[in-house]
């Protein structure tokens, strides 16, 4: 009796994991220049608006001018503000603030449009504030833009 359950069970494990792998994919951006290298990763799934899972990045910039701390960023879900893909555009927008001492922050801006399948190409946009040490209590403000290319499945 037993025998007769095995080959139903393991149709049933194989449908479930064929569903649950087209229930999810991924996205992953990558540009790199003179200013700043800048990566993204993260789990997409399929429906109900297209929730991002895993979701990590980093930044680092290349001027030596900008604080260590703000130069070398790592973002996670958490510092992800703002998300859009609807198949014709991916737009990401990340913002992570110093974690201690004097106000700064890290935004990057991402905004792509769909090209060959999966393929998104477009351009980011990564400002740096800083606070430390201005002598004019102003701050300072370091941009960088660039390229970017995007692939989502």
């Amino acid at each position: 009796m037993r025998l007769v359950w095995l080959p139903v069970l393991a149709s049933s494990i194989l449908a479930l994991t064929l569903v649950q792998g087209r229930a999810s994919g991924g996205l992953q951006c990558t540009a790199e220049d003179d200013f700043a290298v800048v990566t993204i990763e993260s789990g997409v799934t399929r429906g109900m608006g297209g929730p991002v899972f895993n979701f990590r990045a980093t930044s680092v910039i290349r001027d030596e001018k900008v604080a260590g701390d703000l130069r070398d960023m790592a973002f996670d879900g958490e510092h992800l503000a703002q998300y859009w893909l609807d198949g014709e555009e991916l737009r990401l927008l990340l913002y992570r603030e110093r974690a201690e001492g004097t106000h700064g922050y890290v935004q990057i801006e991402v905004r792509t449009t769909a090209g060959e399948e999966g393929l998104y190409g477009g351009t980011y946009d990564l400002t740096v504030f800083d606070m430390t040490g201005d002598a004019t209590g102003e701050g300072r403000t370091f941009k960088g833009a660039g390229p970017v290319e995007c692939f989502v499945e």
